[in-house]
């Protein structure tokens, strides 16, 4: 695990005014905390663009550490984890709405 514990942001969201943070996650105190912006969409549709995207993400940033990576078989066992997820969560989310 790197040293630095907050990830830098893309150059683009650096230059572009406009730009806006939408997810954060983090470990802390064995478990998974996030951040988000609700509101930025109406349509929920827009929200599955974005996992899809990530899970892309997260693919393309796997290969960097594993050069012999099968990068179908990786995005099926990333499927599997977030469908066995959604069918029966581990935990439920729990929190506070902050504005």
């Amino acid at each position: 695990m790197a040293s630095n514990k907050f990830l830098d942001p893309p150059p683009a969201a650096t230059r572009d005014k406009a730009s806006f943070e939408l997810l954060r996650v983090w470990v802390a105190e064995q478990g998974q905390h996030v951040s988000l912006r609700s509101g930025a969409w109406e349509d929920p549709f827009a929200w599955g663009i974005v996992l899809a995207d990530l899970a892309r993400h997260i693919v393309n940033a796997e290969l960097l550490h594993h050069k012999d990576l099968d990068e179908g078989a990786f995005l099926e066992r990333m499927l599997e984890g977030f469908q066995a997820e959604i069918d029966s969560p581990t935990d439920e989310p729990e929190g506070e709405i902050t504005q």
